[in-house]
């Protein structure tokens, strides 16, 4: 009795120390997964299980965000998750996301991983217009797109059509050109045939390289207004502060680089910018919410310290990262030269084994029609014998008359003729006899000489016979292909070796690998830079031969501004363009 008791008490109050749960929707870029969070949760337990989830190590560029009442949040870290303005019915949704942007990607981005989930958020912001981008940037981003999916160009697989139901280009730009699907396909098509050899991650990381020198590309706008009440807006990115006039997101008015702001700080509405030069005026500005504000402050936090960061020595943790990085990106290398090796070996074999087949073929044909030669040989041997033994016999009965018929003379001679007549006749009858058998002895002389030429040409048929039989013989016995003893041609000695064991890989890297591929990588930056000249001459090409087909009532604002820039002999990298307050940040700020 007190043994059941003890046992329900144990029971019970392993019950009561279960925690409680809810149940959270985690909405990424390309998946979405369902956790269950205990009560007491942080949003940093959450997000780092997320992190965990994914494989994901630069966790500084994230972030876990949600809405409240058409107003984006994002998950604080050392706020319980429940304790935040969101709805408390389950699953709790958030969406994670890249909150912070990297000033280049190429050399910040270390995971594939997070190269993957910045492309997909990038290239979502441009379909959806969020990033302006020119139609000419955008059939080549597109290509990119398509590479990153699909894989290098086939024509035999990629067909005309390929690309009907892939949303590669922004309505806009379709739009503003009288071109059909198939002319904006034709076009991305033909860049896309270029980019063979790129594997998934570097088109990827082509494309946000492109992508990132986008006016818009990593801004947060906020509508605000001055001192004077006038409305303008402020966007916030990994290179600082920046204000616009409304109706130009592409251009700001001015602009307050990280490394030139002494403080930022807000009371209420009130936002207050202190730049570093005593000389320039304080700016002031307000916004519509407090919400805003501190999502602001957020932002403006995270990218100074980003902004500092980067231009300090990389820490234990990102150096062991770049590290491994580069190891993988050896071994991918050596991995993606091993199987272009063992796919050229392939074709090679591939076409001995056609080339083969076809001497196989070759020989089979051969083979059926020296048979069938030897198959008439043998009838038209058969006809000659079949014939000479006829004529053979023909002589024989003939030879026979002629000797009836010699006897019939020595008869008709031995018989005494009395009469002159019957003499007469009797001599005329001999004389018609000795004719008579002379005609046959002739006839029979040629019907032997003709036995005798059928007897050599069936003898030449036999001869015929036989050499058809050692022909067909010698194509039978003949093998079917040469053997192949392949030598595996040697590898480069600048590569590192590796061993292949059954399915196991060992590489052995050394110093020297290491230093070469560093010298590699340098000289990959020095083509780069050409290939990107290259590049813009292409784009320019594009613009040049689709400006015939532009419908210019269809032209955006944002168009506009951009064809303006351009004449101006601007460029489009936002950070040449950002640069420019610096000229204009001696003098008070009047805006």
């Amino acid at each position: 009795m007190a043994g059941a008791i003890a046992s329900r008490m144990s029971f019970s109050s392993l019950k009561r120390k279960q925690p409680k749960t809810f149940t959270v929707r985690i909405v990424t870029m390309d998946a979405e997964m369902e956790f269950n969070c205990e009560m007491k949760w942080k949003g940093k337990d959450l997000f780092d299980l997320v992190c965990r989830t994914l494989g994901l190590r630069e966790t500084w560029f994230f972030g876990l965000q949600y809405t409240i009442k058409d107003t984006v949040a994002w998950l604080k870290m050392d706020k319980k998750v429940l304790d935040h303005d969101v709805s408390k019915e389950e699953p709790v949704t958030f969406h994670f996301l890249a909150k912070f942007y990297p000033e280049n990607a190429e050399e910040e981005l270390v995971q594939e991983i997070t190269q993957h989930l910045f492309f997909l958020q990038v290239k979502k912001q441009i379909l959806d217009e969020k990033i302006y981008c020119p139609p000419e940037a955008s059939v080549l981003l597109a290509s990119y797109a398509v590479q990153a999916k699909y894989g290098d160009y086939d024509p035999s697989v990629h067909k005309r059509g390929f690309l009907a139901q892939e949303e590669l280009l922004p309505k806009r730009v379709i739009n503003l050109y009288q071109m059909t699907p198939e002319m904006w396909e034709e076009r991305i098509t033909a860049w896309y045939a270029e980019h063979r050899g790129r594997a998934r991650d570097e088109a990827e990381m082509e494309y946000l390289k492109i992508a990132q020198d986008l006016e818009m590309y990593g801004v947060n706008y906020f509508a605000i207004r001055n001192k004077k009440g006038t409305e303008l807006l402020l966007g916030v990115d990994a290179l600082g502060l920046h204000i616009y006039d409304p109706e130009n997101r592409l251009t700001p008015k001015i602009s307050f680089p990280w490394n030139e702001i002494r403080n930022i700080s807000y009371s209420d509405k009130e936002f207050t910018i202190k730049p570093l030069d005593k000389k320039i005026d304080v700016f002031k500005f307000n916004s519509s919410k407090l919400r805003v504000n501190k999502l602001i402050l957020q932002l403006c936090i995270g990218n100074h310290d980003l902004f500092m960061r980067r231009r300090k020595a990389d820490s234990l943790e990102v150096q062991q990262m770049k590290a491994q990085a580069r190891e993988e990106k050896a071994r991918k290398q050596m991995e993606r030269q091993r199987l272009a090796r063992e796919k050229q070996m392939r074709e090679e074999a591939e076409r001995t084994r056609d080339e083969l087949e076809r001497r196989l073929l070759q020989m089979k044909e051969e083979a059926t029609m020296a048979n069938e030669a030897l198959m008439r040989s043998e009838e038209t041997a058969d006809l000659l014998a079949e014939k000479a033994q006829i004529t053979e016999e023909e002589a024989k009965l003939l030879a026979q008359k002629a000797a009836e018929a010699e006897q019939e003379m020595q008869r008709i001679k031995a018989t005494a003729i009395r009469t002159e007549e019957e003499k007469r006749l009797m001599e005329q009858k001999v004389l018609e006899a000795e004719v008579l058998a002379l005609k046959m002895a002739e006839e029979s002389e040629r019907r032997a000489k003709e036995a005798d030429q059928l007897k050599q040409d069936l003898q030449e048929a036999r001869e015929a016979e036989r050499r058809a039989k050692q022909k067909l013989l010698e194509i039978t016995t003949k093998p079917t292909y040469p053997p192949m003893n392949p030598i595996p041609a040697p590898l480069p000695p600048d590569i590192p070796s590796f061993n292949l064991v059954g399915d196991s890989l060992s590489f052995d890297f050394k110093d020297t690998d290491m230093k070469r591929l560093s010298m590699e990588i340098e000289k990959e930056k020095v083509e780069y830079m050409e290939k990107s000249k290259h590049l813009q001459e292409q784009l320019n090409e594009l613009k040049t031969e689709i400006e015939a087909l532009k419908l210019r009532e269809r032209e955006t604002a944002l168009d506009i501004l951009h064809n303006e820039n351009s004449d101006r002999g601007g460029t489009s990298s936002k950070h040449n363009t950002i640069k420019k307050p610096q000229a204009q940040g001696r003098r008070p700020i009047c805006i």
